[in-house]
């Protein structure tokens, strides 16, 4: 009997974990069965599909070659025929026959002009009657235009305008009824969204690439911020649209980032907000008008906003100011922060001179900026843009005055400013440095700089200096403003350990 049982249970037991894995493995292939069926259909919903896109924006986007006159001598151009007969003698034998040059005036040794094709880039239709949109670089330089459209037609262009500083152009044809973009609004670009191209890369005109919104407001030290892609854009594709999946022109592909010369996953697009702000210029004018202010400016990194006592680093770092300009008829002074401009927050330095230069030349804008530990509000009257004049060095023109040892325990030595040296630097004060060692010296200091300030204390002078000196906790990080030449620059010292 207790065998029996003692079996009888083994036996159960066996059909009982048969039956637990049948139902497991039934259970597995029932979800597997379900599982291939959901992914496919997520994505086949998350791919898209361009070819509506492409049969849309497609006959508005135009091939657009250029090309430079260049003079040859008839001697060039016999030995030019030289050469091509050569070439023809080696394709076709003797079956070409060797025609000689004809002496005298039928072949005058003159100069002669020659159309030399020069580069090949991309545009799109901007109006239909005949404005077009591309890059400047593209038609930099050209002697012709010509644009030909998806329909083989082919037009000389004129250059209407072309701004170097956004890299935007706009050239136009004599034609109507053409097909013209929809632009799209930049603020509802996403990162992450799907977008195409279409252009001429290599000269293969109407050729298609897609992929995604890498990044906005790109800074890569241009005027304007571009959209990252990683759509594959080539030599050829410049001055074509960027498009998203609604049919809408976002940008004109502009840039691309290679070590090759080739597309390597990074190309950058003109935002078409910006570009359409230059070409309304560019169409009503030929030229772009943009305002000024004559500062200097670098960024405010978070060394420089701890030393002037900002709470976080934003704001443009003023480094120089021009003489007459209107910033420094509003006030501004090199070492300041300038935080806002006409109330917009300044977040890098980059953002100042976007504002300021889509700002219109003879309107006024208020300045808010970091000075010294306080806020100040000034006013400036926007100019129009100009070339930079040239910062020029202080130079000692009087005898130096006796040195100071107060900043001895800093590694300083210091001494009064004369009158041409405040002249030159066009500033009421200041001390100069006449020598930088230990902790100074790592700071960056050196000889000839001016010091402005000391943990945001204005010092015009070396008793002021001493004063502010007298102050300060020595064992902690002391901060300075001071000058080099025309520019301002902070700068920590910090406790020898």
């Amino acid at each position: 009997m207790k065998k029996t049982a003692k079996t009888d249970y083994w036996q159960q037991a066996r059909l009982a974990t048969r039956t637990l894995a049948l139902a497991g493995v039934m259970a597995m292939g029932s979800a597997a069965a379900l599982l291939p069926v959901h992914s496919a259909t997520a994505q086949v919903r998350s791919l898209p599909d361009f070819t509506d896109l492409v049969e849309q924006v497609g006959p508005s986007v135009v091939n657009i070659r250029t090309l430079e006159k260049t003079r040859a001598t008839g001697a060039a151009n016999g030995q030019m025929d030289e050469e091509m007969q050569e070439l023809f003698r080696r394709f076709f034998g003797d079956r070409f026959p060797n025609v000689p040059r004809q002496p005298g005036p039928q072949r005058p040794n003159r100069p002669q002009e020659e159309d030399r094709p020069r580069g090949v880039g991309s545009g799109f239709v901007l109006t239909a009657d005949g404005f077009i949109m591309t890059n400047a670089h593209v038609v930099e330089g050209a002697d012709e235009v010509i644009v030909t459209l998806p329909d083989k037609r082919e037009f000389k262009a004129k250059i209407v305008g072309a701004d170097k500083r956004t890299d935007v152009a706009v050239v136009k044809i004599e034609a109507t009824g053409l097909p013209a973009v929809k632009v799209g609004d930049v603020n509802r670009l996403k990162v992450g969204e799907w977008v195409m191209a279409i252009g001429s890369p290599f000269g293969l005109d109407n050729s298609v690439t897609a992929g995604i919104v890498s990044a906005k407001q790109r800074d890569t030290g241009e005027l304007l911020p571009f959209i990252q892609t990683d759509v594959a854009i080539n030599p050829g594709n410049s001055g074509g649209p960027l498009i998203n999946m609604r049919g809408e022109v976002v940008g004109i592909n502009s840039q691309i980032y290679s070590r090759t010369g080739g597309f390597m996953g990074i190309s950058f697009a003109i935002p078409m907000d910006e570009a359409i702000r230059v070409s309304d210029q560019l169409r009503a004018s030929g030229r772009v008008s943009r305002g000024r202010i004559g500062v200097q400016i670098d960024q405010v990194s978070k060394e420089v906003a701890e030393a002037a006592g900002l709470a976080k680093p934003e704001g443009a770092f003023v480094r120089a100011v021009e003489a007459g300009a209107p910033a420094d008829k509003a006030g501004v002074e090199a070492g300041d922060i300038i935080t806002r401009f006409d109330g917009k927050v300044i977040e890098k330095a980059s953002d100042l001179p976007r504002l300021v230069g889509n700002t219109k030349p003879g309107s006024k804008a208020a300045l808010t900026v970091f000075r010294r530990g306080s806020i100040k509000e000034l006013s400036v009257a926007v100019a129009e843009f100009e070339p930079e004049k040239p910062v020029r060095k202080a130079a000692d023109k009087e005898e130096k005055p006796k040195a100071s040892g107060a900043g001895q325990s800093l590694g300083l030595a210091v001494s009064e400013l004369t009158d041409a040296q405040k002249k030159e630097l066009k500033i009421k004060g200041g001390v100069k440095v006449d020598a930088a060692t230990e902790g100074a010296a790592r700071a960056g200091l050196r000889e000839g700089d001016v010091i402005m300030s000391i943990a945001n204390i204005e010092v015009a002078s070396v008793k002021e200096f001493e004063a502010a000196l007298s102050k300060l906790d020595k064992s902690k990080p002391v901060n300075l403003l001071f000058r080099r030449g025309e520019w301002a620059q902070y700068a920590s010292i910090r406790p020898q350990r």
